[in-house]
């Protein structure tokens, strides 16, 4: 991960079952450079706070010099990892934008079964929220608003559209070129 000076940045977003099995993550640094180092990571911070009581309100603890801020609903566990150096309340703001704006995209019914049903709104979170390692937006409600915004516009330039609404309308193109 490229430094960013006095910019804060997250290492990783992870978004664990009740089992400590994923659902949606996003590395934003080397510091885990194979797959197997991040799911042994994975598995060590589920299973450092899989006992806490973190349903109510975000708690913070630090694994391995990492500051993770995370918060329990229903079957499903959001974590925040940044650096031992980074100030929690940015983290912990990053994390309830995550969690705000999942709550939104999933109607308020915030579970396993409904986040996978869903979980390319998720990762459109994931990306709306940091890029890179940079934090871009914490306002839960301004995150859900531009996932959900991202609808099919074949007049719009293909830098802002998504990778699926990008083959949409090339296939799009496509066909009726080939149809005239």
């Amino acid at each position: 991960m490229a430094s960013h000076g006095l910019c804060p940045s997250v290492k990783n977003i992870l978004l664990l079952d009740s089992e400590g099995k994923r659902v949606a993550v996003k590395y934003y640094s080397d510091d885990w450079p194979t797959n197997n180092a991040k799911l042994a990571f994975e598995k060590l911070v589920f299973n450092k706070t899989v006992k806490t009581n973190a349903r109510t309100e975000a708690e913070v603890t630090l694994i391995e010099n990492n500051v993770v801020i995370y918060k329990f609903v229903q079957d499903l566990h959001f974590f925040v990892t940044g650096g031992d150096d980074e100030n929690e309340l940015i983290l912990a703001s990053v994390l309830q934008g995550f969690f705000d704006a999942v709550t939104y995209l999933l109607r308020s019914n915030v579970d396993k079964r409904e986040a996978l049903e869903n979980l390319d709104l998720i990762l459109l979170c994931l990306d709306e929220i940091v890029d890179g390692g940079m934090i871009l937006e914490t306002n839960g409600s301004l995150i859900a608003e531009k996932v959900t915004s991202h609808s099919i516009d074949a007049d719009a330039p293909l830098s802002e559209q998504t990778l699926t609404q990008a083959w949409a309308t090339a296939r799009e193109h496509l066909t009726r070129t080939l149809l005239k």
